[in-house]
C-alpha cells in the first residue's frame, strides 16, 4: 500500500510539474541551439519584436547538441523555451528531456539547408566527390580490406585531379548539428562508394558508424567553434583553406567565398530545393509546451515563424537563404505549431 501511494504521488508531482507549472515568469522568450538556424530565428525574432507588443526574444547560439542539452534539462523559468536544431532531435535527447520533466515538446520543421565546403573567391573552386571528402577527412581510411591512419596531406594525394594544396578544413565541433549532418550525408555518402565499407553497415553498424563519422585529429580538420562568421573571415584571409557551414552563410557572403561542387553539383538555392545537391538537410526548432501559457509571446512567435510572409516561397527567410518546404509540408508543421501537437517517442 505504501509503495502504491508513493508511486501515485510521484506521478501526480511529475504531471503537475510539467503541465501546470506557473512559477516566476520571464517577460521574454529564451531560445538556444543551432548556429545554422540562428540567423533565421534572429530575423523572425526582430520582426516579431517590431510588429507586436512583446519583447524581442533572446537567442543564444550554442550548437544543436548544446541546445538540446539546455532545453531538455527541465521545466521552469531558468530553462530555455525553444531550441533551434540543424538536425532532428535524437531519441536519446527526447528521452532525457522527458526524464527531466519536459514531457511535451512540439517539433517544427522550418525548411531545408545545404552544407557547403567553401573557399575564398581568390582561389579556384574545388570539384569534389563525396568519396574525396571522406578520404580527405576521415581519421582512418581503407587500405585494402582493412584501415590505416589517414596519410593524405594534400588534396592531390586524395585525387590526382585535385590541386596539390594542403588539406586544411575549418569546421564545426561535435556538438554541432551541422557536424552531425555533414558526417551522415557527406562522410557516409563517400564511404558507401567503397564496397567493403558499405557491406560493413549490414554486419557491424557500430563499427561502420565509427569509421564513417570519426574525423581526423592531426590538424587537417580544425574545429572552429559555432561561429560561422569567423570561418568566413578566415577563408577570406587564407585562400588555400576550406570551411564547412550551412548554405545561408555562403549565400550571405558571395562577395568573399564560393561553394565547392559536390558530385558535379554546385550548391545553389535551386539545387538544394530540387534535391540534386547531395549534401542537404532539414532544419527544425522545438518548443516546450509547458512554457507556452506562462512565458508571454510564444504562441505569437510561432505564428510569425510559420506564416507565409516568413517561411513561404516568397518569404523574408527565403531572402536570407532558407530553402522553403513544399506548401503541404508547411501546412503540416504550421498546424502542429498552432495546435501545440507534442512529438512522441514513436515518431522518431
Amino acid at each position: 500500500m505504501k509503495k502504491t501511494f508513493v508511486a501515485g504521488l510521484s506521478l501526480i508531482l511529475s504531471v503537475g510539474f510539467t503541465s501546470v507549472w506557473a512559477g516566476p515568469s520571464r517577460d521574454y522568450i529564451s531560445i538556444v541551439g543551432s548556429s545554422t538556424v540562428y540567423p533565421f530565428a534572429t530575423v523572425v525574432a526582430e520582426q516579431f519584436g517590431k510588429t507586436t507588443s512583446f519583447k524581442t526574444p533572446k537567442i543564444e547560439s550554442t550548437g544543436s547538441g548544446g541546445g538540446h542539452k539546455l532545453f531538455g534539462a527541465g521545466v521552469g523559468v531558468e530553462f530555455p523555451d525553444i531550441t533551434n536544431s540543424s538536425r532532428r532531435i535524437k531519441k536519446s535527447e527526447l528521452e532525457n528531456a522527458m526524464a527531466n520533466g519536459v514531457r511535451e515538446i512540439v517539433e517544427v520543421k522550418i525548411g531545408y539547408d545545404g552544407i557547403v565546403i567553401a573557399n575564398s573567391k581568390k582561389a579556384e573552386p574545388l570539384r569534389l566527390s563525396r568519396k574525396d571528402i571522406f578520404l580527405a577527412l576521415a581519421k582512418n581510411i581503407p587500405a585494402g580490406d582493412k584501415t590505416q591512419p589517414n596519410p593524405y596531406k594534400t588534396w592531390k594525394d586524395v585525387n590526382p585531379s585535385l590541386p596539390a594544396i594542403k588539406i586544411e578544413v575549418l569546421g564545426p565541433p561535435p556538438t554541432s548539428g551541422t557536424r552531425d549532418a555533414f558526417c551522415e550525408l557527406a562522410m557516409e555518402g563517400g564511404a558507401n562508394k567503397i564496397k567493403w565499407i558499405s557491406d560493413l553497415k549490414k554486419r557491424d553498424k557500430r563499427g561502420y558508424k565509427i569509421l564513417c563519422h570519426t574525423i581526423r585529429e592531426d590538424g587537417a580538420y580544425i574545429e572552429a567553434g559555432e561561429n560561422d562568421n569567423l570561418i568566413v573571415q578566415k577563408l577570406d584571409a587564407n585562400p588555400e583553406a576550406f570551411g564547412i557551414f550551412g548554405f545561408s552563410f555562403l549565400d550571405q557572403n558571395t562577395d568573399k567565398i564560393q561553394g565547392s561542387y559536390v558530385d558535379g553539383v554546385k550548391p545553389t538555392f535551386d539545387a538544394i530545393a530540387d534535391g540534386s545537391y547531395p549534401v542537404s538537410r532539414p532544419l527544425y526548432f522545438y518548443v516546450k509546451k509547458a512554457h507556452v501559457e506562462t512565458i508571454p509571446g510564444i504562441r505569437e512567435y510561432l505564428a510569425e515563424f510559420t506564416s507565409d510572409k516568413a517561411w513561404g516561397d516568397e518569404g523574408y527567410l527565403a531572402d536570407r537563404g532558407l530553402i522553403p518546404m513544399p506548401a503541404a509540408e508547411r501546412n503540416q508543421y504550421a498546424d502542429a505549431a498552432k495546435n501545440l501537437t507534442p512529438l512522441r517517442l514513436t515518431d522518431l
